[in-house]
């Protein structure tokens, strides 16, 4: 499938929408936790065994953008918006199936394996044309896609909580809510397959101009190589692990911290909150990324993994006695938190230039992976033993929070340590340009 070449006179402003329509749908993943309570009385999981299909989702995203972003790079971004489609519907159907077959398995491998694949590709699939379309904003032109990556449990965590509701927590009632997510999101991605094109001056088409790029340029294989892309994987992962601890778990924790006070959390209030967490994630990625066009990519994530450590403290220390605090810390590290999703591929830009920064940030998201995988872990497993031990309440997740402090301070002094990349990896400009001219006659 060769990428759609705008034609003359066409909107940039046409292409965020595109990538929201994906970015959206995708962004299903975080309203997961509406989803744990039913399963494990259903089909009766621990919290721990409930986060499985949420966590290998995250893996597959990280690992699927690795070793797919450069196909993306080279077949543009309505190839990888169609192979989204497949896979994240697909892996939604098959969950429905395993909820149907009370075969947990089976959801594990569809919304895990299946899902986790389109989430990988999906996320990836307009970043570097974006980047492409807006290289003075490209802070704000990342933020608008990703933003919509978090907003996805904006809409998603109530739609998901109504539907079981109406449908029934059990296991046919779960099977339905994931059939209506697949054959809808089928849908509404197919309208940024529709609308994505690239622009024409990076299309290699005939007749048209190719601009090169300006700046340093590194090739992903070689952006591997250097200490800036492993520092940044640091920053990347450890701000993951301190937001995804929250957000995987957000429903049970807060009807947990507030369960035996005056003021409990029901249900519909704790899916309530998930959506809250949603905005704030969502928000965070328009407004701090927009903010590091401004202030540097650097200063930003200062703020993201300095604030964000003492948000923690705060919910560890006082979360318990005043739900205001609670939620308005946990707002705050979930601002960061996409925040940092949406600043990341413009400070890869920064640092290794626009040459393959579409491929650089998907091995760049395998930090993500193991983030998915060690941030619900910590979080689960502490709650599980601590329940276990006889705690209750806000003392299970005490430990779980000076954990997530400590690693934000890796993650502080990892991006103190960024520094310019050594010229000795920029290509040459001869190379670069024999390159662009083979992948153009590659995607011709």
């Amino acid at each position: 499938m060769s990428p759609p070449v705008a034609p003359p006179g066409w909107s940039r402003w046409l292409v965020p929408p595109a990538a929201l329509s994906v970015h959206l749908s995708i962004g299903q993943a975080y309203a997961w936790s509406v989803f744990k309570p039913p399963l494990e009385s259903a089909l009766g999981l621990s919290g721990t065994q409930s986060a499985l299909p949420f966590q290998l989702g995250i893996v597959m995203l990280g690992l699927s953008a690795a070793f797919g972003g450069t196909l993306v790079e080279r077949n543009g971004p309505r190839w990888a918006m169609t192979v989204a489609l497949i896979c994240f519907s697909s892996g939604f159907l098959l969950s429905a199936l395993g909820a149907s077959l009370e075969q947990y398995w089976l959801i594990v491998f569809g919304y895990g394996f299946v899902g986790g694949i389109g989430l990988g590709i999906g996320y990836i699939s307009p970043v570097s044309t974006l980047i492409k379309w807006f290289p003075d904003r490209p802070g704000m032109a990342t933020g608008i896609a990703i933003m919509g990556f978090g907003g996805g449990a904006l809409i998603a965590s109530p739609w998901s909580a109504q539907m079981l509701e109406s449908f029934g927590g059990d296991s046919s009632g779960i099977a339905l809510a994931f059939l209506v997510h697949g054959l809808s999101y089928a849908v509404f991605m197919l309208l940024g397959v529709l609308l994505v094109r690239v622009p024409r001056h990076a299309s290699g088409a005939p007749g048209t101009a190719r601009q090169a790029p300006t700046g340093p340029q590194v090739s992903a294989n070689q952006a591997v190589r250097t200490p800036q892309f492993w520092l940044l994987w640091v920053v990347l992962c450890m701000n993951v692990t301190a937001g995804i601890g929250i957000l995987e778990k957000a429903a049970p924790m807060i009807t947990d911290f507030f369960a035996d006070t005056s003021t409990p959390v029901s249900v519909t209030a704790a899916a309530g909150f998930v959506a809250l967490l949603s905005a704030a994630n969502m928000a965070g990625r328009i407004g701090w990324s927009s903010t590091s066009d401004l202030i540097g990519r650097k200063n930003i994530y200062r703020v993201y993994l300095g604030a964000g450590a003492l948000m923690y403290a705060l919910i560890a220390l006082f979360g318990d006695s005043s739900k205001p605090l609670f939620i308005l810390c946990a707002l705050v590290i979930l601002s960061f938190y996409g925040g940092g999703f949406a600043t990341v591929p413009a400070y890869l830009k920064d640092l290794f230039g626009t040459y393959q920064v579409g491929a650089i940030h998907g091995r760049l998201l395998t930090a993500w992976s193991t983030a998915g995988v060690l941030g619900p872990l910590i979080v689960n497993w502490i709650a599980d033993r601590q329940e276990e031990a006889g705690r209750h309440g806000a003392s299970l997740y005490g430990l779980s929070f000076v954990i997530m402090i400590g690693l934000l301070v890796v993650g502080f002094v990892a991006n103190e340590l960024v520094r310019p990349v050594d010229p000795r990896h920029h290509i040459p400009a001869p190379k670069e340009a024999a390159h662009g001219r083979r992948q153009q006659s590659e995607s011709a």
